[in-house]
């Protein structure tokens, strides 16, 4: 069959590949002229891991990533770890796949690498979707019309193809905003941080991890915010200090990371209201056009790839006039999933971001007493979901 992917962001190249693996011919069309070095740190738990294996690019993968050994959640006023959890090795035997760190062009490129040659056109913005009983095709801005047996929308977190779909229906700004950077392990060396924390304060939390094999600390500092810090945007600057007033009063090795990382990037985060229904006849939605979320359970990358996996399983040995209904049973297996992991990060958030006091403390509490009898963190419930089992989520 002829699949059309809108979009080349992870989940996108990541359908590309899963289709081209279930034997079917895909164009995959990106408005950009050309993929940059742009975004910065992802986090793929075992859920993505495992398929990326059976896509066969863990290996590529993993060579250019950070493994943990474990995660630990703080304190935002004097560091005091409140609980860690194990990663690296146990994590590995307990799921059957590594829990990995990346820099989000390293992810990017091993996919684009293992999309075929000639099946990538950049510069080409889809502007319409449309579909008869036999067909669907994709209008480019240049009036070409391009014919598929299907379609998947993977055009990000603004999807035009999502309101083509189902009508008006605009991205939510989700009240918080992340200062974001990259800074070079050698100009943090000395400050001993954790690998991969989490320090935890009223309104706001900030996240630190390494990417590319250790060469980089990725810093992400979220805050709650007014509607002035909505801009979505990979470039947007902050203005200079800005972070450090932020984070006035915080352990001194948060404020410490935070100059040193000088002007910040910021960006404000978005999510998409849950739909109850992700395709129409020959055209489907996948990853953050379905279902973007808040990052505070680092899952935004890992759902898309599950959706590409899927995707491509039901369409595996399918015939063009059964890709309506095999791109049901996508949705089927993946709706549900998606839906409830979105609400999670949304309330892992509200958890993270509690106003000092009694609330506060009793959080600590709960995370401390789950962390004296597991091994891993509550959320980790969904990395041992096989998304290529037939029972998960059907």
């Amino acid at each position: 069959m002829r699949a059309v992917v809108v979009g080349a962001g992870i989940g996108g190249l990541a359908a590309a590949v899963s289709l081209c693996r279930a034997g079917h011919e895909v164009t995959l069309v990106e408005q950009t002229a050309r993929f940059a070095e742009v975004g910065a740190g992802i986090q793929l738990a075992p859920n993505a891991t495992r398929v990326l294996r059976r896509l066969g690019l863990l290996d590529a993968v993993a060579a250019q990533a950070a493994r943990p050994s474990g995660m630990s959640f703080r304190a935002w006023s004097d560091g005091a770890e409140i609980c860690r959890y194990a990663l690296g090795r146990a994590a590995e035997d307990a799921f059957g796949a590594p829990y990995l760190l990346l820099h989000r062009s390293d992810l990017h490129r091993v996919l684009a690498d293992a999309v075929p040659a000639g099946s990538v056109r950049l510069n080409t913005l889809a502007v319409g979707i449309d579909q008869d009983g036999e067909s669907a095709h994709v209008t480019t801005a240049n009036g070409e019309r391009l014919r598929a047996d299907l379609v998947v929308a993977a055009d990000g977190i603004r999807s035009a193809a999502r309101q083509w779909l189902f009508g008006a229906d605009e991205a939510v700004f989700s009240k918080t905003a992340a200062y974001r950077a990259l800074l070079p392990a050698a100009e943090v060396a000395d400050l001993g941080l954790p690998e991969l924390a989490a320090w935890l304060g009223p309104g706001r939390h900030f996240v630190h991890y390494w990417v590319r094999r250790g060469e980089l600390l990725n810093v992400v500092a979220v805050v709650e915010a007014a509607e002035a810090a909505r801009e979505e945007s990979w470039t947007a600057r902050a203005e200079p200090a800005e972070q450090l007033r932020a984070f006035e009063g915080w352990d001194d090795r948060v404020i410490e990371v935070l100059e040193r990382a000088g002007r910040m990037l910021r960006y404000g985060i978005h999510t998409r209201t849950p739909l109850t229904r992700w395709s129409i006849g020959r055209v489907t939605l996948l990853g953050d056009s379905a279902h973007a979320m808040v990052p505070f359970q680092a899952q935004g990358a890992a759902q898309a790839i599950l959706d590409a996996a899927v995707l491509g399983d039901v369409l595996a040995g399918a015939t063009p006039a059964e890709v309506p209904e095999a791109l049901d049973r996508y949705a089927r297996r993946r709706l549900a999933t998606a839906t409830s992991v979105q609400a999670g990060s949304a309330r892992q958030g509200e958890q993270f971001h509690l106003p000092d006091g009694p609330e506060a403390l009793a959080r600590n509490a709960r995370m401390a007493a789950h962390a004296a009898q597991n091994a891993f963190p509550p959320f980790a419930t969904a990395w041992a979901a096989d998304v290529l089992d037939e029972r998960t989520g059907s």
